[in-house]
């Protein structure tokens, strides 16, 4: 490092993210490589997946923590697992919030978290040669989180000015109703972001408890990508996880029993557009058929240009902008979904063109061609995912969360070209069910009613 940037700690830290972001526009070759994937496990038992890359002086480190999103929050404290991926980094053990953030700056390391409803996730990002205090400071945020008073209040704050936002936001609102009209009396049904009142019942204890019940490494699954050997690793994987609670009291979070089949529901909004909602029960990541439903979703609604609901509805009929389908496997409750947004005068028409093509899938499936074209998109796009060390440690992460088996990528290829269109057109047929959809339109739509 040049001398006049170590003396000046602001000219440091932008050389160092100029390092950073230089090395990793580096990385997309060992993308195009065969990646080798290796287990490694501590002495204390924890277990990471690592794909060693030297060609950048760069660590990425993904990880997460099985049940620990925010279908496990407590009821009257939704948003407390959202409230805590936003406080993790804003000071731990004995730095202070400032003190905590200065000192990532400093190294110019990335460190963030996030909650989904599944699951806890974080990544962190650092040169290979300050991952000394990198990792220090991972290990910090997880097993000692201060959740002092002003930062706990900060984060809160954006957390209400959000859902104040959201509150006025159609597409939010149209997602929620649908929600909790399919998810009656199940987890999922809980808002992920919480309520003004349930955000401000959280507590610094909720979030320690949080913390301490769900934080475990019965529940960890890690990746790792980078410039680190595998005796290092091994050590390093007990710093940083090795103070975790071996074991962490169960969540019983039960299977969805889906509702609201048939339904339409209409929310009246002074708006010149309607937000279309729509779906049904789908597909867990583990079913056999589960790549043949991906490439048929390709076909419907999830090709973006290609996809027959944007051929249908944008471009013969011009009736909106986008629309879309996609597969959900959520962990207790998997989905099939789309939506749109239309001019209110046209949102009856929208919705019909939409029901007709699901029910046509369903009776007729899709052609070989079609079939052909999801084949070569989804083989073609998928090493666009690897073209960074983050997103081999994310890939490494997701393949062990959905436990697809270290030998995953080496596979994926002839698992997809082995779907034959009989088995594609079986798929239709059985996860396309039109009379199973639940519709949500908010908006002032017209040539739609509510269907109770």
């Amino acid at each position: 490092m040049m001398p006049f940037a170590r003396r000046n700690p602001a000219v440091r830290r932008i050389f160092v993210s100029c390092l950073i972001l230089v090395a990793a526009a580096f990385v997309a070759p060992t993308a195009a490589r065969a990646i080798d994937i290796q287990k490694v496990v501590s002495d204390k038992g924890v277990v990471a997946w690592f794909v060693p890359d030297r060609s950048v002086p760069l660590v990425a480190v993904s990880f997460a923590f099985r049940d620990a999103g925010s279908a496990t929050d407590p009821d009257g404290k939704e948003g407390l697992a959202e409230m805590v991926s936003g406080l993790l980094d804003e000071g731990a053990g004995d730095l202070p919030s400032q003190a905590f953030q200065t000192a990532l700056e400093e190294i110019a390391a990335k460190l963030s978290f996030d909650a989904s409803r599944d699951r806890f996730s974080g990544r962190l990002l650092t040169l290979a040669s300050e991952r000394d205090r990198a990792f220090a400071l991972l290990r910090l945020a997880l097993n000692s989180p201060r959740f002092d008073d002003r930062p706990v209040e900060r984060i809160r704050g954006q957390m209400q000015a959000g859902l104040q936002q959201q509150a006025e936001d159609p597409q939010h609102i149209a997602g929620e109703i649908w929600r909790k009209t399919v998810f009656p009396d199940h987890p999922y049904a809980k808002p992920s972001d919480g309520t003004a009142a349930t955000v401000a019942a959280i507590a610094a204890d909720d979030l320690r408890r949080f913390v301490k019940a769900r934080f475990g490494r019965d529940r960890l699954v890690v990746g790792v990508v980078g410039d680190i050997e595998v005796a290092e690793l091994r050590r390093r994987l007990d710093e940083i996880f090795g103070d975790l609670p071996a074991t962490t009291p169960p969540i019983d979070i039960p299977e969805a029993r889906l509702a609201g089949a048939g339904r339409t529901l209409v929310v009246e909004k002074p708006i010149p557009q309607s937000i279309i909602v729509l779906g049904h029960g789908g597909i867990s990541r583990d079913d056999p058929d589960w790549y043949a439903a991906t490439l048929v979703n390709r076909v419907f609604g999830g090709g973006g240009l290609s996809s027959r609901l944007y051929e249908e509805v944008r471009e013969k009929r011009g009736l909106a902008y986008s629309v879309y389908s996609y597969l959900n496997p959520l962990q207790y409750g998997a989905i099939i979904a789309g939506g749109t947004a239309t001019q209110n005068p046209r949102a009856g028409e929208s919705l019909d063109v939409i029901l007709a093509e699901w029910k046509k899938l369903s009776e007729n499936g899709i052609t070989e061609a079609e079939l052909q074209t999801a084949k070569d998109y989804t083989n073609g796009s998928f090493p666009l995912r690897l073209d960074s060390s983050r997103g081999i440690a994310d890939i490494l992460v997701a393949i062990q969360f959905s436990r697809l088996g270290i030998d995953y990528l080496g596979k994926r290829r002839d698992l997809i070209n082995a779907v034959t269109l009989d088995q594609a057109n079986r798929v239709a047929r059985r996860l396309y069910r039109p009379e199973a959809l639940t519709v949500v339109v908010v908006g002032k739509p017209e040539g739609i009613a509510e269907r109770p």
